[in-house]
């Protein structure tokens, strides 16, 4: 074993990780010290060919709702939402009347369970940073636990070193040690879900299907028909696949690799020669929503029959780490539970339309959320206000030396939302503050050069003109 190796299995096991954790992330290093490259050309894939549509699949419906009580609705809540500016857990940020994310996705929970009668367990896949204002903000829910059995609602991701760039060493900071630490993506939602023991206690339990989705994307609501289609279908792995708009180009699609396999490609698989192919939205039509829904049965059965996790595919992100005064050069390892598509023979996806996909990643997200663009209906769902003429949320750009954090926000927003019901794009350059309600239409630019108020009851959108300067 290298020195570099042997020094992280030294840090892991300090840190009292799983052998199983600490075999997979050597696995990772020892990929990037022989350089593979993961690049995949376009003459290695083959055409996707038709899937299965979203409208398609409710008539499986029925089924789906037979099957709720073997369904587990899995979460991923190890997200602080730094990008803009948060130091607790994003799913803790206030989204529709004073309900915040984890409201909403508990009264979702319990809403399902009452309609139909169902168990349905909720987990929630925490890190360290967010476990303890998750476990007290459901606290407020205890009927939660209910329809848990033997099962907690939340579990632990794991947390791996960060290496240093040069020499592939465990970095030290010994002015602030977590920051030797990262997050290990959330591909790590399998080893975690092994090494808790809890893919053992779910089957044992009876649950055998997991519904996976960001905690931040509201769009992704329990499915009957998708529910319905993996169970009758007996199929190990469903991913829902959206369009890909211009928006998207940069991101990963979904691909077909020359085994017949589907799998995910990202920007960094792509040779540089064929990024505008890459780019091309109607070549490569479709992207990951990450919500997935797993037989965890098949899972089970996949790891005993290979004697490992699924294999996933690894992202390396070069960031960087001050401390006494010093810039380290860092590599944080990273998996996409995503990319276990290509682990299983007949893996599908699903064609869902863009309304299941409605992330909060941005301020920009969050303003669209918070307007009447979208609703917030009887069993706590956010979806599209179905007043509005266009079947796509507003496309928003907000002007980031202003508007990037939480903080910057509810002050340029100190009272009502804008109406965005009708608006199709907004894009604000400049220090424009709304102090009341007013009305957004079309396409619209506002731009000011010094700081600058919209009044209440303003109306922006005049027929064939999109700019305007605010004073």
């Amino acid at each position: 074993m290298s020195e570099q190796l042997h020094s992280i299995r030294t840090r892991l096991s300090d840190d009292h990780a799983p052998a199983l954790l600490i075999d997979q992330f050597l696995g990772h290093v020892q990929r990037v010290q022989t350089g593979a490259s993961g690049v995949v050309p376009q003459a290695q894939l083959l055409e996707i060919g038709p899937l299965p549509g979203h409208a398609s699949l409710q008539t499986y419906a029925a089924r789906g709702q037979a099957a709720l009580d073997a369904l587990v609705v899995l979460k991923l809540n190890g997200g602080l939402g730094t990008s803009m500016g948060l130091d607790r857990a994003k799913s803790l940020l206030p989204v529709r009347d004073n309900m915040r994310f984890i409201d909403l996705i508990a009264r979702q929970i319990l809403s399902l369970r009452a309609r139909y009668g169902a168990t349905l367990p909720l987990l929630l896949m925490n890190s360290a940073s967010t476990v303890q204002d998750t476990t007290e903000a459901l606290a407020h829910y205890p009927e939660l636990q209910t329809g848990q059995g033997e099962l907690p609602i939340g579990f632990l991701q794991h947390r791996v070193p960060r290496l240093h760039a040069d020499t592939l060493t465990p970095i030290e900071v010994p002015d602030q040690p977590e920051a030797a630490w990262c997050p290990p993506g959330h591909g790590d939602i399998y080893t975690a879900l092994v090494t808790s023991g809890l893919l053992d206690q779910l089957l044992a339990q009876g649950i055998r299907y997991a519904f996976v989705s960001n905690a931040d994307n509201l769009g992704a609501t329990v499915d009957l028909g998708i529910l319905g289609y993996l169970v009758t279908e007996e199929k190990p792995f469903l991913m829902e696949v959206t369009r890909r708009t211009q928006a998207d180009r940069k991101g990963g699609h979904l691909a077909r690799a020359g085994n017949g396999k589907l799998m995910l490609r990202e920007l960094a698989q792509c040779p540089e020669e064929e990024l505008d192919d890459f780019q091309d939205t109607e070549r490569y039509r479709y992207f990951n929503t990450n919500n997935l829904w797993v037989d965890l049965q098949a899972l089970k059965n996949l790891i005993e029959a290979t004697g490992a996790l699924p294999e996933l595919a690894l992202i390396v992100n070069r960031k960087a780490v001050s401390s006494g005064g010093e810039t380290i050069p860092v590599l944080q390892l990273e998996t996409a539970m995503g990319s276990a598509i290509h682990s299983f023979e007949v893996a599908e996806a699903v064609d869902v339309p863009r309304t299941r996909f409605s992330p909060v990643k941005t301020t920009d997200d969050f303003l669209a959320l918070r307007s009447d663009a979208y609703i917030l209906t009887d069993d706590f769902r956010i979806t599209l206000n179905p007043a509005r003429r266009s079947p796509v949320p507003p496309a928003i750009s907000l002007d980031p030396r202003f508007y990037k954090t939480i903080q910057d926000f509810q002050l340029r927003f100190p009272a009502d939302i804008p109406s965005l019901l009708n608006c199709d794009r907004l894009t604000i350059t400049g220090d424009i503050t709304f102090t009341g309600t007013c009305r957004i239409e079309g396409t619209v630019c506002l731009h000011a050069e010094t700081p600058t108020r919209v009044f209440q009851y303003q109306f922006i959108g005049t027929p064939g003109r999109s700019e305007f300067q605010v004073r």
